[in-house]
């Protein structure tokens, strides 16, 4: 039984998903990986069936009915994970925003470190993004400023969806029910984390816009992260964190 998964959450992602499940173990030969596939219209399932023989016992798919949002597919990953009893997981985007070589040094931080979570972080040192439009970068950027600020959290970038888990922080973060399902998802499962007194590491990466597919990003994601915080915060007010 491997001890890492990598899950990716699909919807349209037929042009890419065949090059980065290669790519992905081309750098973890030992991983399994996970493609939480939300019903495509562009056939991204059938590319991933048809590479399970060649990955046989490595490369699963579990299919949904619908575009039920990226934190529902991630929690469905992360259950089928802990189910499974893996070590280490990891989430990562399909589109190559995310580079399989880093999946490495997040891995590393986490099984040599010995930190619970890993975040692939684009603002650590500096701003480490490739061909956003200015206006996108200051808004993810101060999106993150914001919710430092709220939270208190010493993370620099707070909505990153690049990560590795060991299962002990997943179990303990999923006790209780997860309130967001859009990218305010990947900042409650941080602000957990964190509150919880478990050991971080941002790990820099580069984060490259996509070049195949269309971007799933909106204006309206970045307000419910801001908007979010505020609710999460008050909260966390009322909660035992032991």
């Amino acid at each position: 039984m491997a001890q890492t998964l990598v899950i990716v959450p699909t919807y349209n992602e037929r042009e890419n998903i065949e090059a980065l499940i290669r790519k992905v173990f081309d750098v973890l030969p030992e991983t399994h990986l996970l493609i939480v596939e939300d019903n495509s219209p562009d056939g991204t399932a059938e590319v991933v069936r048809g590479l399970m023989q060649e990955f046989e016992g490595r490369l699963f798919i579990e299919e949904r009915k619908g575009k039920l949002g990226l934190g529902t597919a991630y929690l469905h990953g992360f259950h089928w994970a802990l189910q499974r009893e893996y070590e280490y997981i990891f989430e990562m985007d399909a589109d190559f925003s995310h580079n399989p070589e880093d999946l490495v040094q997040l891995l590393a931080a986490c099984r040599d470190e010995g930190y619970d979570l890993a975040i692939g972080s684009r603002y650590v040192n500096g701003v480490n993004v490739v061909n956003w439009p200015i206006g996108r970068v200051l808004m993810s950027y101060y999106a993150s400023a914001y919710v430092r600020m709220i939270t208190g959290m010493p993370i620099r970038d707070t909505t990153a969806g690049f990560k590795c888990y060991t299962r002990h922080t997943l179990q303990k973060i999923l006790e209780r029910p997860i309130k967001f399902v859009g990218y305010a998802f990947q900042i409650e499962m941080k602000f957990r984390s964190w509150k919880y007194g478990f050991k971080i590491k941002e790990v820099p990466i580069i984060f490259r816009e996509r070049t195949k597919g269309e971007s799933k990003m909106s204006g309206r994601i970045f307000k419910e992260a801001v908007f979010g915080v505020i609710s999460m915060k008050v909260d966390s007010w009322f909660r035992k964190w032991r």
